[in-house]
């Protein structure tokens, strides 16, 4: 599953890092061709946030309905 996302503060990070954690699957986020671990703060800043973010659940056939639904509030 793949999300395009943007994260305009410090908070919107934190609530992503977290709602990311608890998702049972991996996520990355990646920034023009540069990805990181979607559930590691400090990787979350090593990305230019000012862009827009592209993020991939890694879920198989799930659809990862509680991470979607959390996560739409980022969505662009």
């Amino acid at each position: 599953m793949t999300l395009e996302i943007k994260l305009e503060s410090v908070k919107d990070v934190q609530d992503f890092v977290s709602m990311a954690t608890a998702c049972h699957y991996p996520v990355a986020v990646d920034c023009g061709g540069f990805s990181v671990n979607g559930k590691s703060f400090m990787e979350m800043f090593c990305i230019d946030l000012r862009r827009r973010l592209t993020v991939t659940v890694d879920c198989g056939n799930d659809p990862c309905p509680d991470f979607c639904q959390a996560a739409a509030r980022f969505q662009i």
